[in-house]
């Protein structure tokens, strides 16, 4: 990179806020390019252009993605040139770029499973590249994000080896999710122009084909969402198969956790709360706490706690261990509130506690992005009891908005949420760590004590809302490690 030239960056992703969305992958991928925009990175996202009727359930797919800048994108793949559109808008002087492509992304939703999603994304990749080709200088990093993107690196190690374009780019592998890794079958190598000799060096799981495992393997550096997450991976526990491979690279391998978008999230300016409130001033949170009694449709008595989850219904997030514990947390008089969707016996298990307790319980199964700000704003305490979280997004959230988190000690759950000391008035929240529900209801406890006791629970609440998690304090750490990687290469 020359002097005075600014750092050219290529985001790739499956998923971007507020085009495509089914997880925290989409809020990263949208939110990062702009910070680094505005921190003098060359900032620019690639990303696919999901069209066609029959949304999937919980799938945000948006079409309106600006102008149509090309639509002769030539993509080599399966033995011949697949055609591509190319499309282009701007969120804050940051270009968002769509491969339109009907056969991969005409279907309405984000992701399908196995070899066909395989090939989507093998397509995706190979387009990534061949669009980089038409956007003028080349990357000095090319950002990939998760398994749909895996295969990049390796087409820049074999395929585009000998490419001048590309003599100077490096790669940084992000890991989202390390659960999801992208099977599919070798006899689909030739297809997707990958060779035997990549495939037994870097790709091979089994008698299956793993993108998850190409990403680790071919790129320059690989990073985490958290630094505790970076830790987790390298062992048995919570490495998937994949942590011997992550032990040999830790010194590749950094653990960088993500940012929240103050300008969305913010309960002094939050477009969607019936009042603002802030540090100084956390009257306001009363009201949105009666708003949100009124929206689950519960008696107002605004000195009982309000105990919330917004998430995902599955076992990772801990829904197995909030179930077993809602019996003795109702049992105390408070209220709770549930927003998510998921899997039917847990949203059937919810919808029974909500019939038995209909005066201190309240469910909406699906998403919401409105209530999920109420949620936030209205409640006391946050849930977030998971198995294993890469980094999470709603503790930060809750923090910022005055409302005390209760979490087990993983991932960016540790890393970002201190357990409440009353001798010296320092910690943000309520933290376990053996997977439990008698851990979890200990903490409750805990937090009901402190909650009783009104100028503790503000100085806990405060000690929350201090904390800068923001994207800018995000991008500085990724500039940096983009830094680290030129310098690797």
């Amino acid at each position: 990179m020359l002097a005075n030239i600014p750092m050219r960056v290529v985001i790739a992703s499956s998923e971007v806020v507020p085009y495509s969305k089914t997880g925290g992958l989409a809020d990263v991928a949208g939110a990062l390019p702009k910070a680094l925009t505005r921190i003098g990175v060359d900032a620019l996202v690639i990303t696919p252009r999901y069209t066609g009727l029959g949304k999937r359930s919980g799938d945000v797919v948006r079409e309106d993605t600006g102008e149509l800048l090309f639509d002769d994108l030539r993509v080599p793949f399966d033995g011949e040139i697949k055609g591509g559109r190319v499309w282009r808008d701007w969120q804050d002087d940051t270009p968002f770029y769509f491969i339109e492509n009907a056969q991969y992304f005409g279907h309405g939703y984000i992701y399908d499973q196995g070899d066909w999603d395989a090939e989507r994304f093998a397509y995706f990749s190979r387009a990534v590249l061949e669009l980089c080709k038409r956007l003028g200088a080349p990357p000095d990093v090319l950002h990939c994000n998760d398994w749909q993107t895996g295969l990049i690196p390796v087409h820049l190690a074999t395929t585009y080896r000998d490419d001048p374009y590309f003599s100077r780019t490096r790669t940084l592998f992000t890991i989202h999710n390390l659960a999801y890794q992208g099977y599919f079958s070798p006899a689909l190598l030739g297809k997707f122009d990958i060779s035997v000799e990549a495939f037994r060096f870097g790709m091979e799981s089994g008698s299956a084909a793993n993108m998850l495992k190409a990403g680790l393997m071919f790129s320059t550096a690989l990073s985490t969402v958290s630094r505790k997450y970076a830790e987790e991976i390298q062992t048995p526990q919570y490495g998937n198969g994949l942590d011997g491979l992550l032990r040999a690279r830790r010194g590749d391998l950094l653990g960088l956790l993500n940012g929240v978008d103050y300008g969305e999230w913010n309960p002094e300016t939050d477009r969607f709360l019936p009042a603002h409130f802030s540090i100084n001033d956390l009257s306001g949170k009363r009201t949105c706490k009666q708003a949100l009694l009124e929206r689950y449709q519960l008696p107002i008595d605004l000195d009982k706690p309000v105990v919330a989850i917004v998430s995902r219904m599955t076992v990772q997030k801990g829904i197995d261990l909030t179930a077993d514990a809602m019996g003795r947390i109702l049992d105390t008089g408070a209220y709770f509130v549930l927003l998510g969707s998921g899997d039917a016996q847990y949203e059937g298990l919810f919808q029974r506690v909500r019939d038995v307790y209909p005066t201190q319980v309240g469910v909406y199964f699906g998403f919401s992005n409105e209530l999920s700000h109420l949620v936030e704003a209205g409640a006391d305490m946050f849930l977030m009891p998971s198995s294993y979280e890469p980094c999470g997004l709603n503790q930060m959230y809750s923090l910022k908005y005055g409302t005390v988190p209760i979490v087990r000690g993983v991932g960016g759950l540790d890393d970002t949420i201190t357990n409440f000391d009353r001798l010296t008035k320092e910690g943000n929240g309520f933290k376990f760590y053996e997977y439990a529900s008698d851990r979890l209801v200990e903490k409750y406890y805990e937090a009901l004590f402190n909650y009783y006791d009104a100028p503790t629970w503000l100085r806990i609440q405060r000690n929350g809302m201090r904390a800068d998690h923001s994207w800018e304090r995000a991008a500085h750490d990724y500039l940096d490690a983009y830094q680290r990687v030129v310098a690797a290469g």
